[in-house]
């Protein structure tokens, strides 16, 4: 979740990053090899999934502004190169219709593509790999149950030389997964925490990143003057420079109707969160307690004094 201000969270931005998978789900996509959809096809609960894809803000990166839902071209700028977001429905030569399920959490949560190749840090497996089995199994049923696009994948633009050796090494350095759970907390601070740290990435966008794009932990949701896409992006501490003088409710309906304290509306990529990207599922379609417990955990976190200015 990333509060963008007037470009949203007054302190004003929230933007997406989930808006990121969704800074990306999958990043890079490689064609080897078919298998039949009876093969493919999801242990999960696709409307079970359809909670989740809301939840981690639509797969905004899977989804060009004119759509259609997850067929890719997203745009994803780092200071690594631009990026966009593969196609993610289940067409078999350009989608993920041909993966397998174990395909499919691979890249999710391990950070390697089809091909065994290591994803760029573009794609926030590290958070993802906190997600439980059954959330990942949900969500893939969900993705193969989306009208199948035949559309190519563009490539990354403005990488680093060796690109694949360098992403192979970061991942080696930086990615440390802890234990899976295989069931998510259902409720409360703990449902809460699950959701910002692991599905809807609020702390993937709001903490800001060394020059090695690792998440600085110390300054855990303080938000960055740089974030993704190059945008600021806010303190949401319960700090009088973050998000203090604002109550839970007040986080609901940013969260649920795009709606500020001070009455103005979130724009930008915050709104296109909240409401769906191309007409997919936003956090407004996620369940209302859902939003709550994000709301109540972030009321709980440590304060910190880090004041970001407005472009």
């Amino acid at each position: 979740m990333r509060i963008q201000g007037r470009v949203g969270f007054s302190t004003k931005p929230l933007v997406s990053g989930a808006g990121r998978l969704c800074g990306l789900l999958l990043v890079v996509i490689s064609f080897l090899g078919v298998v039949s959809p009876e093969q493919a096809s999801a242990i999960g609960d696709a409307a079970r999934g359809r909670i989740v894809f809301a939840l981690a803000a639509g797969c905004g990166c899977h989804t060009s502004a004119e759509g259609p839902v997850g067929a890719g071209g997203g745009e994803v700028e780092t200071p690594f190169g631009k990026f966009y977001g593969p196609n993610i429905t289940p067409d078999q030569t350009t989608g993920i219709g041909g993966w397998t399920d174990a395909e499919v959490d691979a890249a999710i949560r391990n950070g390697i593509t089809r091909s065994g190749s290591a994803e760029s840090a573009a794609m926030p497996y590290p958070a993802y790999a906190g997600m439980t089995d059954e959330d990942v199994a949900d969500l893939t049923a969900f993705l193969r149950s989306l009208p199948a696009v035949q559309r190519v994948n563009r490539r990354a633009e403005g990488e680093l030389p060796m690109a694949h050796v360098a992403y192979r090494v970061w991942r080696w350095l930086f990615f440390r997964p802890g234990p899976r759970l295989v069931r998510a907390p259902t409720m409360g601070i703990e449902r809460g925490r699950y959701l910002v740290d692991h599905v809807s990435l609020c702390a993937d966008c709001h903490t800001p990143r060394t020059r090695l794009g690792v998440a600085d932990g110390a300054r855990y949701l303080a938000g960055a003057a740089h974030g993704p896409g190059g945008d600021p992006v806010p303190n949401i501490t319960p700090h009088k420079t973050g998000i203090d003088d604002w109550d839970i409710d007040d986080i609901v309906n940013i969260l649920t109707y795009g709606r500020l304290p001070d009455f103005d509306n979130v724009q930008g990529a915050m709104a296109e969160v909240v409401d769906g990207h191309a007409g997919g599922p936003g956090y407004k379609d996620a369940p209302a307690g859902d939003r709550r417990a994000i709301a109540e955990y972030l009321k709980t976190i440590p304060p910190i004094d880090n004041k970001i200015e407005d472009k």
